[in-house]
């Protein structure tokens, strides 16, 4: 697996692309939160506090992980070099963590660069800020881009085109963030609609937000991980025959 690691990590540091990706999520978070003048602008906040950056970036990283998995199998696939992967002496278990992984520590990487966002809101800020809610909302967004890269890794094992990988993780990313819960609010299903929108990502990640380290919002994510990890194991397993 540390071999498949080092590689991806060789591969996508040593490319511009994912340079580029990095300064774009920093741009637009940094736009909406010091220089829009809108709902999500610190400086029209009474609060010492990062809720526009934890509510801003989710949507952000929807679109831009998926960026960053959809060569993952798919350009293997491309350039036949896949087939000749499989055959190597390497668990597929092995190489499927090792280029998650490779995807968890760019996440990382981006993550790292937006703690200025705190250095500032505590040098314009008169009020005391609360950093283990910050330090939660981290913890959350971190567990839910890597939720997104894991439906990311397993778009890209399924087809050989990289836009269609990307399309099917946004999408799916989408419905995993999103679509639960816009389904539940219209009310349609009397008491199920609660239930429904457990079944959502945006759920649990608020319970993030909230301050809250709850086993069962690390049970989801960390679940749902496993799942798209294995769905991903499952469909390159079919492809070797």
């Amino acid at each position: 697996m540390l071999n498949i690691l080092k590689k991806e990590l060789w591969t996508y540091f040593g490319n511009y692309a994912i340079y580029a990706i990095m300064i774009i999520f920093i741009i637009v978070c940094s736009l909406f939160l010091w220089f829009f003048d809108n709902n999500y602008n610190v400086f029209n906040s009474d609060v010492a506090e990062l809720n526009s950056f934890f509510f801003i970036a989710p949507w952000i990283m929807l679109f831009l992980v998926p960026a960053i998995t959809m060569r993952q199998f798919s350009e293997e696939k491309q350039s036949g070099t896949l087939d000749w992967l499989l055959t190597q002496p390497i668990y597929l278990r092995n190489i499927i963590l090792g280029k998650f992984f490779s995807v968890v520590i760019v996440i990382f990487s981006m993550l790292i660069f937006t703690l200025f966002f705190i250095v500032t809101l505590s040098h314009f800020s008169l009020n005391s800020i609360d950093y283990g809610t910050i330090t939660m909302g981290y913890i959350g967004l971190f567990l839910l881009s890597a939720l997104y890269a894991s439906v990311g890794i397993m778009t890209s094992s399924l087809f050989a085109n990289q836009v269609t990988a990307y399309i099917s993780a946004v999408f799916f990313n989408f419905i995993l963030f999103f679509g639960f819960q816009g389904l539940a609010s219209y009310n349609l299903l009397g008491g199920f609609d609660y239930t429904l929108q457990q079944w959502g990502a945006n759920f649990h990640y608020d319970g993030f937000l909230k301050g809250l380290l709850d086993t069962r919002d690390l049970i989801y994510f960390i679940g749902l991980i496993s799942a798209f990890l294995v769905l991903s194991y499952i469909s390159l397993k079919s492809s070797e025959k």
